[in-house]
């Protein structure tokens, strides 16, 4: 029987279909079976809620419900500059944020976006492209992260990449989308320093900054 609700049978306002299938045919857990899928909501991104029998390490069967927040998945970049010892972030308003009590919601992050149908490596070109005006040559895949697997499912692509402020064309993010992106460049031990006191609040950039620390600092 056809549903011809947005986003199941139908196209969505952004073109998506079957977002009421996804996770029915999982398999790689026997000790899982999706019994319902059901769209809560499917604004820009997607809130499902899935039920499923769960079976527990005493081999007893349970019904569980579980809500979770489809995003996409994302990337980011860390761009250092090896001679003068810095990265180049981005500073801009984060409106979740302020609302959960960052002071202004004013975040210091690491250029980054969702791939949005691109190859991961593809899209932070693009990010970087369009929040700092930097195109990126050479780039070093670190590692893929879930980064909030209680309820997001968003994975996370993790990468390093080197820059030369002479290269910097552009950037400030795309206007169409109300972006508004200041381009801030911080030296290797002022971003630890900002991390300890509170000004580097981003988990990503966070993950990144110590990456550089263990890593690349020491070059």
């Amino acid at each position: 029987m056809s549903d011809e609700r947005p986003g199941h049978d139908h196209p969505d306002g952004r073109g998506r279909t079957g977002l009421h299938r996804t996770g029915r045919d999982l398999s790689g857990n026997a000790d899982v079976r999706v019994t319902d899928v059901e769209v809560v909501s499917d604004g820009w991104h997607v809130l499902r809620r899935t039920t499923f029998d769960y079976r527990g390490r005493d081999g007893a069967w349970t019904t569980q419900s579980r809500e979770t927040y489809d995003r996409g998945n994302g990337a980011t970049v860390l761009l250092y500059d090896p001679e003068a010892r810095t990265l180049l972030l981005t500073r801009q308003f984060r409106f979740p944020a302020y609302v959960n009590g960052h002071p202004d919601g004013m975040l210091v992050e690491t250029a980054a976006g969702l791939l949005d149908g691109d190859a991961p490596e593809e899209a932070i070109r693009r990010e970087a492209a369009e929040e700092l005006g930097v195109r990126i040559g050479e780039l070093e895949h670190l590692f893929d992260l879930y980064m909030s697997p209680g309820s997001v499912t968003e994975r996370v692509h993790f990468y390093a990449a080197p820059y030369r402020p002479a290269d910097i064309v552009g950037g400030g993010g795309v206007a169409d989308e109300g972006e508004e992106i200041e381009a801030v460049t911080i030296g290797y031990d002022e971003a630890l320093g900002m991390i300890a006191d509170g000004r580097i609040a981003d988990g990503k950039t966070v993950i990144l900054v110590q990456w550089g620390a263990l890593t690349l600092f020491t070059r």
